[in-house]
């Protein structure tokens, strides 16, 4: 998969500008707060119809315009083909090969994209909310189904949330119809559990190889999804005992959830484990071995989904080197060297020009213009 062109109008600074891509390594290179990473996140955007950055969509449009929009030729074995996305008050049209598509889901995933930035070591070592949204962000763009589970799952937890708020407060006291909400929030929560565990053992088998590589053999990297269920040996279960014992945890946790007035159990308190040499790296790791669980993580990704797409996705390296030792830097850009399109922001040639990227494409970034070296 490859992203040969870009094209962008009134996308935070940059007014105006199209920039072609070769298919190795594009860098885009600058001071400071010229516009790098905005051309970045352009790509992001381009593919998953929202920011990294933030969830303000009237922050990408130029202070100058009310509408942005972003256009990209994409490149994968199927053949060639367009994709637009426009911003505005009225929210995202987004089409595929110019034509609109009614519902996002079916747009995400014709672009993937990987991006690693120094705040994404922050999938170690910080909170559980940023772990699951590093699940979702990422299992969407390799299945439609999960997103799709996804978008549901919050539907009626939401719903649900609401009912149990009533209850509370005594506006209603049906406790049937929070019955049905409990069954269909189950039933979606076990799809999405069922899912992710999947995903989780495929991403280990690949990032347990490049983990032991990059510590020269001496640690083990292991995944382990964890939940507040009662049930042992989740990995081996179905999707129906799962769903079971999620309906149960609904009926044994009603009167907490209604006092509550909130749904204390699910994948949206779930959480990803990373342990090295049978230590949990969040609470008991050094900053090093975050650093490379981390990167192993992120270049296992890549494997992942051209095992589950079929095609290699696009690299985004958003002032990642800088975070980097030079070892873990070599480790990087061996890594990717001739094996996915990659897109890096950075102020400084010297770690790439070292480590022996062959011929990179040099995009010299200023105050919201590019020039190409």
């Amino acid at each position: 998969m490859k992203l040969t062109k870009i094209e962008l109008n009134n996308f935070r600074n940059y007014q105006k500008q199209t920039l072609n891509f070769s298919d190795g390594v594009n860098v885009f290179l600058g001071e400071n707060a010229q516009g790098k990473t905005n051309l970045l996140e352009s790509i992001y955007v381009l593919a998953l119809a929202r920011s990294h950055r933030t969830a303000n969509d009237k922050e990408l449009i130029n202070w100058q315009a009310n509408t942005a929009q972003i256009k990209g030729m994409v490149t994968k074995q199927m053949g060639t083909f367009p994709l637009e996305l426009d911003l505005g008050a009225k929210g995202k049209i987004a089409k595929v090969n110019y034509l609109e598509q009614a519902k996002l889901s079916s747009y995400i995933g014709k672009l993937n994209v990987i991006l690693f930035a120094p705040e994404d070591l922050s999938i170690v070592k910080g909170s559980p909310q940023i772990r699951r949204k590093f699940m979702d962000m990422e299992f969407g763009q390799m299945s439609n189904q999960y997103l799709y589970n996804l978008t549901q799952y919050r539907k009626v937890l939401k719903q649900r949330n609401r009912y149990l708020k009533d209850l509370h407060n005594q506006v209603n006291k049906d406790r049937v119809y929070l019955g049905v909400l409990s069954d269909q929030l189950a039933k979606i929560g076990a799809k999405i559990i069922f899912q992710r565990i999947n995903f989780i053992m495929e991403l280990e088998s690949y990032a347990q190889l490049i983990h032991k590589e990059i510590s020269n053999g001496t640690e083990n990297l292991t995944l382990n999804y964890k939940t507040q269920l009662k049930i042992e040996n989740l990995n081996q279960k179905t999707e129906t005992e799962i769903y079971q014992v999620l309906q149960a945890s609904y009926q044994e946790n009603v009167d907490k959830e209604i006092y509550q007035s909130t749904t204390i159990i699910g994948p949206h308190r779930d959480d990803l484990e990373f342990v090295v040499n049978q230590k949990d790296v969040h609470s008991f790791g050094s900053q090093g071995q975050q650093r490379t669980t981390a990167l192993a993580v992120k270049l296992a990704e890549i494997d992942l989904m051209k095992q589950q797409t079929g095609e290699y996705p696009i690299l985004l390296l958003d002032d990642v080197l800088s975070e980097l030792d030079d070892y873990r830097q070599t480790h990087l850009l061996t890594a990717i060297q001739n094996k996915v399109q990659t897109f890096i922001t950075t102020t400084s040639l010297s770690g790439i020009q070292k480590n022996l990227v062959n011929n990179p494409q040099i995009f010299m970034v200023n105050n919201g213009m590019v020039t190409n070296d």
